[in-house]
């Protein structure tokens, strides 16, 4: 919601990965680290690094684990111990991922994190019932596009909200 005053995620767009009793957990797929890049990276992995690594970037996952990486990928390649959320999405954590990624033999679409967003049982519920979040359907524009300046804004518009109608009250009736 606009009214977010917490910085870590004032304008994001979370993608949340699991949804369960004892918590969720999600990935900010609209912001990049600036301090680190994808071939730096791969240099402190001992994982050599191909022309293709200058293009990818690194984004802030959340402020969980920040030193933790995930790979949210498209799930025509899929590993053993890939987490598949849904038809078209899947999450890994391995160094393998980004092997394969740095070689050019990873999946289509993927996108890398470092860190992420985690909430406790029942957390994420009570903020939503708070107005604190909005949610919508993902697409492959909202977690894999190019434009991370674009991402929330677009997600509001797919939702069909007009921004400047937007109230950070809530109503319970």
């Amino acid at each position: 919601m606009p009214q977010m005053r917490d910085p870590r995620f004032a304008r994001t767009v979370v993608y949340i990965c699991a949804h369960t009793a004892e918590g969720a957990m999600g990935l900010v797929v609209n912001r990049v680290l600036d301090a680190l890049t994808f071939p730096d990276l791969l240099e402190q992995l001992d994982i050599e690094s191909t022309p293709l690594c200058e293009q990818i970037r690194i984004h802030f996952g959340g402020p969980v684990e920040a030193g933790r990486g995930f790979v949210l990928h498209s799930t025509d390649f899929i590993q053993e111990s890939t987490l598949k959320v849904d038809d078209r999405v899947a999450l890994t954590a391995t160094i393998d991922m980004l092997r394969a990624i740095a070689e050019g033999r990873g999946p289509q679409r993927s996108m890398l994190a470092l860190g992420y967003a985690g909430w406790s049982a029942g957390q994420l519920d009570g903020e939503i019932r708070e107005n604190v979040w909005l949610n919508t359907p993902a697409d492959d524009d909202l977690l894999f596009g190019n434009d991370l300046d674009q991402k929330w804004e677009s997600a509001m518009t797919k939702m069909g909200i007009d921004l400047r109608m937007l109230s950070g009250d809530a109503g319970h009736a």
